[in-house]
Formats: C-alpha cells, structure tokens, sequence
C-alpha cells in the first residue's frame, strides 16, 4: 500500500501486554506503518478506537471473543480491515473467523517482517493467511461442500486466481507465479469480487469453497 506516502493506520487489540507493546513498537519503528490505538479488549476498542486502515485482532480476549467482535468492528468500521493474531491454529477457530469476516489470519509465532507484510497485504485489500492456515481452511470447507453451484460465473482465469488466493497465495506472488502484472491481479481479483458479489478474499474463499466452484 503506502499510497501518497500515507502511512498504514494500525490498531491493535490484544490483552496480553508485552505481546501488545512488542507489536506496537515493531509497527511503530517500521516506515509507512502508525499504530493508532492499543487495546485489551473489543468493548474498549470500540468505544475510542480511531478510524484504522488494519486491526490486529486476538482471539482469547476478556469479554468478547475476537471472533464474536469482528461484527461488531465490521459495522462500526466497515473500511477496515482485521487480521486475526492468535495462538489458535485449530479447525474450529479458523472456520469461524473467516466465516465471520476476518480478512486474514496470522499466527502469533509470525517473524516481524511476516507480520509487516501481512498488514501492507490486508491494507492494500488482500487475505494473508500462512500456508500451513490456508491448507486447514480448503479441507475445513471442503467437508461443508455439499453440492456444487449449477451456475459458475468465473473464468478459467478467474478459477485459476481463485485457487492461489485459496492456497494462501499474496497479489505479488500470484502476479509472480502467472507471469502477470501486479494491476492485472488486482483487476481480476475486483471481477471475481463483483462475479460472487462478495467484498474481501476472505468472503471469496468461503463462497468459493460453500458452492463448489473450485
């Protein structure tokens, strides 16, 4: 992202404090990134978080549950996008973030300059998610598949752009991988977008995955 030499606005909410502080110095001592709120719990956040191009979001939070908060983020701040950084890597907790929204999904054990991508990628409209996540979501929908859509929108391009955003696969290396400019990735991905009448990744994956079409 970085347009116009905008900095990425980040808000963090995590209640565990060296975990919190050590994200927040990692964004703050990083060029084009501002952390702009730090809080220990949804409620807080929602009632004096600034407008945030990208929220870190815990899972295990006191009072509401990060998964049970990505609605209430969602209606209040509906620009903004939220990765989930958590220690829960099992079925349960992903299929329930994504299919309440989460645009992505990162694991607390994450190397720093993974986690700066992963917030440049969620802020620029991507769903970073570790391969090792990615692979668990695809089995997780695919036990949920029961019947594939009779109507398929998308193109043999779109299916193929389709598939390597389901494998975890960023803009950058899908442009990389089909020998394909970074805007040409952008303008189909919009098109599937449009195609699944869906607004982020994460809701094409899940769409994708329910219906059947890849």
């Amino acid at each position: 992202m970085n347009l116009l030499n905008m900095s990425i606005k980040v808000s963090i909410i995590e209640d565990h404090k060296e975990f919190r502080e050590s994200i927040y110095y990692i964004l703050q001592s990083t060029e084009g990134f501002q952390c702009v709120g730090k809080y220990i719990s949804v409620e807080e956040a929602l009632e004096t978080m600034p407008k945030s191009d990208v929220v870190l979001l815990d899972i295990n939070l006191p009072g509401m549950s990060g998964i049970e908060g990505i609605g209430k983020i969602k209606a209040q701040y509906p620009e903004t996008k939220i990765v989930m950084l958590t220690v829960f890597d099992d079925n349960k907790n992903i299929f329930h973030a994504i299919l309440s929204g989460a645009d992505g999904y990162i694991l607390k054990k994450t190397q720093p300059i993974r986690l700066i991508q992963a917030v440049e990628d969620a802020a620029a409209g991507g769903s970073p998610m570790t391969p090792s996540i990615a692979k668990q979501a695809l089995e997780l929908f695919k036990e949920h598949v029961s019947l594939k859509s009779e109507e398929d929108p998308l193109t043999e391009r779109e299916h193929e752009i389709l598939s390597l955003i389901v494998n975890g696969l960023d803009n950058n290396e899908i442009s990389a991988k089909l020998f394909i400019s970074l805007q040409t990735v952008r303008n189909h991905i919009r098109h599937i977008y449009e195609k699944l009448h869906v607004h982020s990744k994460s809701q094409a994956v899940v769409k994708a995955l329910k219906e059947g079409i890849i």
